[in-house]
């Protein structure tokens, strides 16, 4: 198990546009690998390569007993319905608001073995992957919410991070957890 350290909200990276893949290596590979065990590790859902400081298009999605799912060079080509739902992010831990998405995305991928294919996907699911290729266009879900609502939300991150300086967070092991 490979764990990645996970960038902060005013880490510069994660408002960086990541940049294309194109070609799976070995390195990509691994750097999937490493999202997943960081994500798991973190008991997260999803997350983007730019969180753990790598400024590609790579995201990783695990929800619930559906199949996992890795994004490389990700595109969403459709978009239907709409929901609201509460989002929170490993980058921003404890801080959560309500944010529209579409119900429904198809989205354009490739795969770790090269190939390009179209993934149909609803509900938590679609959310995720949403919120994951907005990571890799430096975009965060706080920007999804009003002013105000981000206002207050930045004020209780700041209160959360009173004293602590730095935008970067460990990922304990889960031996470490226990």
């Amino acid at each position: 198990m490979s764990l990645r350290t996970i960038h902060l909200l005013g880490s510069p990276v994660l408002r960086e546009q990541s940049s294309e893949v194109g070609t799976v290596d070995a390195e990509i590979s691994q750097l999937v690998t490493d999202l997943f065990d960081t994500m798991w590790a973190d008991d997260g859902i999803g997350l983007a390569a730019n969180q753990v400081g790598v400024a590609q298009r790579v995201a990783v999605v695990d929800v619930n007993d559906e199949p996992s799912v890795v994004l490389i060079d990700p595109v969403i080509v459709e978009r239907t319905g709409q929901v609201r739902g509460e989002e929170g992010c490993l980058s921003i831990p404890d801080i959560f608001g309500d944010v529209d998405r579409a119900q429904r995305v198809v989205v354009e991928t490739t795969t770790l073995e090269g190939d390009r294919i179209k993934l149909e996907v609803i509900d938590l699911r679609a959310r995720a992957i949403q919120h994951e290729i907005d990571h890799l266009n430096g975009i965060l879900f706080l920007d999804h919410l009003s002013p105000l609502k981000r206002r207050m939300l930045m004020k209780k991150w700041k209160k959360l991070r009173k004293g602590r300086t730095g935008f970067l967070k460990e990922v304990p092991t889960a031996a470490a957890r226990i």
